[in-house]
């Protein structure tokens, strides 16, 4: 049977209960050391009086009256007794005091160390963390307080946030670094071969290498997109825009290229109001559009949709009948070079950074990405818009 955890006090409680307990430990102590020490006197000083102010001493303990004489001896002797005896018990309530401080300061430390424990592995995890391990962790501890045991918690999800970002930075750099070494390598092959006049210099050869340019230009606006994003650049400039009329201009104008995928478009676009970056949001259109023609022209269909929620947000979606997604859903969204069909190059696949930027442009207007497969076949992928998110208006980032 597992034992419940008691719940973490908070700092300041905790050390509002030590110090009263060490008070009152001290206090105690102190009473128990000097009432001792005031009997052991007493019990001395009854040794060495007379027998007849003894005795007198003994009725009185008894709430007896003693005789004249005998009480009167018993006053001599205690007036000579008083001065020394009440300089002793002065000097044992300094004593037993300063013996009893002394034993609360050793609690005191023992019990600071034990709180202060998890501070020092904490410390010990960010000298780890900043000399570049980000897998360290520091575990719970019931010895923690609340606010201790918070800083832990926040430190450990930071670290698993660094450690993705690396992971994601490592495979993002061999990602961009694939992408880009193929298209650079004909470049130079090709001009070098054609400054060596292994190839003519005719207009066939320059059309391919001005593809492979455009290429590269488009892997550059993406990877320059997803970093507007992180840096919250991505919308510049809002305006009251008909979501509807938006996703119509962008199917005309990309006409061209559905008809060369043979791609029969249906629409059902709805009024969808909603202040938005209009050509951020024509770019995510598009950028589906594009998908869509690589990966679901054998489908042969194509729909787009429209509409206002009821919490004036407002929701764009595309369903195709191509191949859908895998399984693995979380590789579309972790892995912003994610490619529909692995055995794709670039120049048939595209950069694999469409669904990424649309997702951070969905982002940035307050929304999401969302993709599912379709139960009778294909894809749909739905952007959803609010009014809120990054509004940063500045100057356009070269």
């Amino acid at each position: 049977m597992k034992i419940p955890r008691a719940p973490c006090l908070p700092l300041a409680t905790l050390t509002a209960i030590a110090t009263a307990i060490m008070l009152l430990l001290s206090v105690g102590l102190t009473y128990m050391g000097v009432t001792w020490y005031a009997s052991y006197l007493e019990e001395g000083i009854t040794h060495t009086l007379p027998p007849r102010a003894a005795a007198a001493y003994k009725m009185l303990s008894e709430n007896k009256v003693p005789d004249g004489d005998s009480l009167r001896l018993l006053f001599e002797h205690l007036n000579l007794l008083t001065e020394p005896t009440d300089f002793k018990i002065q000097l044992s309530v300094l004593i037993c005091g300063l013996l009893s401080a002394g034993l609360c300061a050793l609690i005191g430390v023992y019990l600071a160390r034990r709180l202060a424990r998890p501070l020092e592995e904490l410390t010990a995890a960010a000298d780890g963390l900043k000399s570049g391990d980000f897998s360290v962790r520091v575990g719970a501890s019931h010895r923690s307080t609340r606010e201790v045991a918070s800083l832990m918690e926040t430190f450990n999800a930071l670290a698993t946030s660094l450690e993705t970002m690396e992971a994601r930075l490592h495979f993002n750099n061999m990602a961009v670094a694939h992408e880009l070494r193929t298209p650079l390598t004909i470049l130079q092959g090709s001009l070098q071969s054609m400054l060596d006049g292994v190839f003519p210099m005719d207009r066939k050869i320059i059309s391919d290498l001005l593809l492979q340019v455009e290429g590269l230009g488009r892997v550059v606006e993406d990877l320059r997109t997803l970093s507007l994003a992180i840096g919250q650049k991505l919308v510049m400039e809002r305006q009251r825009i008909d979501a509807s009329l938006l996703v119509g201009t962008v199917i005309a104008s990309a006409k061209p290229m559905l008809d060369a995928s043979s791609l029969q478009v249906e629409t059902n676009l709805r009024p969808a109001w909603i202040s938005a970056d209009s050509p951020r949001v024509r770019q995510a259109v598009l950028a589906l559009l594009e998908n869509a023609c690589r990966y679901a022209a054998g489908g042969g269909w194509l729909r787009c949709e429209t509409e206002q929620s009821a919490d004036e947000s407002v929701v764009i979606r595309i369903l195709d009948r191509g191949p859908g997604f895998p399984q693995d859903m979380d590789a579309v969204a972790v892995n912003p070079f994610w490619r529909g069909d692995p055995s794709r190059s670039r120049a048939t696949g595209g950069t694999g950074l469409g669904l990424a930027v649309v997702q951070a442009i969905a982002a940035a207007h307050g929304g999401r990405l969302e993709f599912a497969n379709r139960p009778e076949g294909g894809a749909v992928v739905a952007i959803h818009l609010t009014g809120n998110g990054s509004q940063t208006r500045a100057q356009s980032v070269s």
